[in-house]
C-alpha cells in the first residue's frame, strides 16, 4: 500500500510537469509570479482551469522559511473570505433536505437575539443584507488585539450585545463577516454537526477534497499547510497566523487540487444539482427591488465583457482570489502565504494571458457616454492645463459615510486623496470627469463646479456624492478639552478614555493609546481616517462607526 501511495504521488509530479510543458503561456505565468519565485521569500501557488480539468498548477516561493519547504499544488493554504461559499453551499444543502428555508428568520435559531433579529432572514445572512455589524471590527473596538485568542462564545456575545444594526435588513448591501458566521452557526443547530464535520460529510468527501477542512481548532497539526507571513520593513518576513477557531466566514483550509475539483462541480451537477447551482448564483435582491452583484458567498462582475464569479479572501498572512468565466469554462485561482500582494491583480494578469481573444473588442460594446467607456474598453482622454486643474482643488464631505476626500493637483495631474491619505491619480475624460488610473474597473469622478460637489461611479453601482466642506482642521487646546473624558459602551461592554497629551487628545482603550484623535468638522473627529467619533456634547456621548461595516455605537460619558 505504501509503495502505490509513493508511485501515485510520482505519478502526480510527472502529470504536474507534462501539464506546464503543454502549457505554451507557462514562461508568461512564471513572470507574473517572479517576485514569489525566490527562495527566500513566501509565495503561493497559482492554478488554471479549463473545461473543468486543472490545466496548469505551479507553486512559487516557499511556504515555510524555517525549514525552505516551497509551495506547490498539494500546499495547504487558509483562504479566508473565500471560504463563504461552502458556508453558503452547507445551508443550500440543507435547505434541499427541508431542514431549514431560506426565509426563516434569525430569531428562530437565536432567541434571545434583540428584536430587530425578527426581520433578519437566512437569505439576507447570505446577501449582506442583514444590517449586522462586522464582529471582527467589533472585537477590534471592544480593545480586543490581532494576537489575543477569543471564541465563538465572545463572537456571540459581541452580537447578542449590539442594540442597533448598521440599517434595517434590505435596505443596503455592506459586506459583514457576522452574517457568515452565524451561518455557521446556524448549520451547525440544524444539523447536529459541527460546520466542519457537516462540510465534510456532504462536501469535500463526496468530492475528494482529502486535504479541505474548516479548521475550528487553531491548535491542530496540519500536514503540508505553508505559514502566513507579512513584511518585517526590512527585506525579510515575520509569521502572520492566528489564534482564532471562528469558522464560516472564513477558517477553510485547501489546496489547488482540491479546489479544481470543487470548480469542476459546477459544470458536472452530477453531485450537485442544478438547482443547488441556481440557489447559490441567485442575486440579492434589496427591499426597493433593485439586484446587488454578491449572491451566496460568490460576487459577480463583468470583465473585459465577460461575466466573471468570483471572491477573495484576506486575513493574517494569507490573501486568496478564486476568479471563474462561466461562459469561457475558465478559472484561475491564487493562494497566497504573504500580505504584501495582490492576488487579484495576478489572477486577471492570468487570464488575460488565456481568454484576449474570447473579450470583447471595443467597437462591440456600446458607450453608455461619449468618452465613457465600459471595463473592456480604452477611455478616449483629454488633455486640461494646471490651471483648469486647479478649479476641482479643495475638500469634501460624504454624510452617509462619515468620510472626507480631498482633490489635489500634483505634478500636472489630479489626485483623489482619501481621509488615510492614500491618493490615486486621475486623468481627464472631459472637462469635468475623471477616470481613476489603477483600479481594473473604470471608476469615474465627476465634478459639478456650481454646485461643489462631486460623485463617484463605479460599474454596477449607484454613485457616490461628496460635497464641498471647510474642514475643522484647527481646534484650540481649550475645544479639544471639551471632548476629553471616560465614555462607556454597553454594546461593547468597555471604556474609552480622551485624554490630553499636549497639545492633542488621545485615545486610550484598556491602558493600550489607539491613537490621536484629529477634527474633521464641528463635533465630528476621527483616527487616521477610520474611527469616526460623532459628538453630542448636550447629552454627553459620542457615537463610533469604522469602516462602514460598524456605525454608531453609543458611548455614554460616565
Amino acid at each position: 500500500m505504501k509503495n502505490l501511495k509513493i508511485f501515485l504521488l510520482m505519478a502526480m509530479s510527472v502529470f504536474s510537469m507534462y501539464a506546464q510543458d503543454k502549457i505554451p503561456q507557462q514562461s508568461k505565468i512564471d513572470a507574473i509570479f517572479s517576485k514569489w519565485n525566490k527562495p527566500n521569500s513566501p509565495g503561493g501557488s497559482v492554478g488554471v482551469i479549463k473545461d473543468g480539468k486543472l490545466i496548469f498548477t505551479k507553486g512559487y516561493g516557499m511556504a515555510n522559511l524555517d525549514y525552505n519547504i516551497p509551495n506547490g499544488p498539494e500546499t495547504v493554504f487558509t483562504i479566508a473570505s473565500t471560504s463563504k461559499q461552502f458556508t453558503a453551499a452547507s445551508i443550500i444543502l440543507l435547505s434541499q433536505q427541508g431542514k431549514l428555508s431560506l426565509d426563516d428568520k434569525l430569531s428562530t435559531f437565536f432567541p434571545k437575539f434583540p428584536s430587530y433579529a425578527n426581520d433578519i432572514t437566512i437569505q439576507n445572512l447570505l446577501n449582506h443584507t442583514s444590517g449586522i455589524r462586522d464582529y471582527i471590527i467589533l472585537a477590534r473596538l471592544s480593545g480586543l488585539g490581532a494576537n489575543d485568542n477569543y471564541t465563538d462564545k465572545t463572537v456571540g456575545k459581541l452580537l447578542m450585545n449590539q442594540q442597533e444594526l448598521n440599517f434595517n435588513p434590505g435596505e443596503e448591501f455592506v459586506y459583514s463577516n457576522s452574517g457568515y458566521w452565524l451561518l455557521g452557526q446556524i448549520v451547525e443547530k440544524v444539523s447536529g454537526e459541527s460546520l466542519a464535520v457537516f462540510a465534510k460529510k456532504n462536501i469535500f468527501d463526496p468530492l475528494e477534497m482529502k486535504n479541505s477542512r474548516f479548521h475550528d481548532n487553531f491548535v491542530e497539526v496540519v500536514k503540508n499547510r505553508a505559514t502566513g507571513y507579512r513584511s518585517n520593513g526590512k527585506d525579510g518576513f515575520y509569521e502572520h497566523m492566528t489564534t482564532l477557531n471562528m469558522v464560516g466566514d472564513g477558517g477553510l483550509l485547501t489546496t489547488i487540487n482540491d479546489l479544481a475539483k470543487w470548480d469542476a462541480s459546477f459544470y458536472d451537477t452530477s453531485l450537485f444539482n442544478k438547482d443547488f447551482w441556481n440557489q447559490m448564483l441567485q442575486l440579492g435582491t434589496l427591499n426597493n427591488g433593485k439586484k446587488i452583484p454578491y449572491a451566496s458567498g460568490l460576487a459577480f462582475r463583468n470583465y473585459k465583457g465577460l461575466k466573471v464569479i468570483h471572491h477573495s479572501g484576506s486575513f493574517v498572512g494569507y490573501r486568496t482570489q478564486f476568479i471563474r468565466f462561466p461562459k469561457a469554462k475558465f478559472s484561475v485561482i491564487v493562494l497566497a502565504n504573504r500580505t504584501d500582494t495582490d492576488p487579484s491583480k495576478l489572477a486577471y494578469q492570468t487570464a488575460d494571458l488565456f481568454l484576449k481573444d474570447q473579450y470583447k473588442s471595443n467597437n462591440t460594446v456600446k458607450t453608455e457616454k461619449p468618452a465613457l467607456k465600459k471595463s473592456n474598453e480604452k477611455a478616449v482622454f483629454v488633455t486640461l492645463s494646471e490651471k483648469e486643474l486647479k478649479v476641482f482643488e479643495g475638500d469634501y464631505w460624504d454624510n452617509k459615510s462619515k468620510s472626507s476626500r480631498k482633490l489635489v493637483v500634483r505634478d500636472g495631474m489630479l489626485n483623489y486623496v482619501r481621509s488615510n491619505g492614500r491618493a490615486t491619480k486621475m486623468r481627464p475624460i472631459a472637462k469635468n470627469k475623471f477616470q481613476m488610473i489603477g483600479p481594473r474597473v473604470p471608476v469615474i469622478l465627476t465634478v459639478n463646479t456650481k454646485a461643489k460637489n462631486f460623485s463617484i461611479k463605479l460599474p454596477n453601482a449607484a454613485p457616490t456624492k461628496f460635497v464641498a466642506y471647510q474642514p475643522e482642521t484647527i481646534y484650540s487646546k481649550e475645544d479639544l478639552k471639551t471632548y476629553a473624558g471616560e465614555y462607556y459602551s454597553v454594546e461593547l461592554d468597555v471604556v474609552y478614555s480622551l485624554k490630553m497629551k499636549k497639545n492633542s487628545i488621545v485615545l486610550f482603550v484598556k491602558g493600550n493609546s489607539v491613537g490621536e484623535v484629529t477634527p474633521i468638522k464641528k463635533n465630528l473627529l476621527n483616527i487616521n481616517g477610520r474611527q469616526m467619533f460623532e459628538f453630542n456634547k448636550e447629552r454627553n456621548e459620542f457615537r463610533l462607526s469604522m469602516l462602514g461595516r460598524v456605525k454608531n455605537i453609543k458611548f455614554v460619558m460616565k
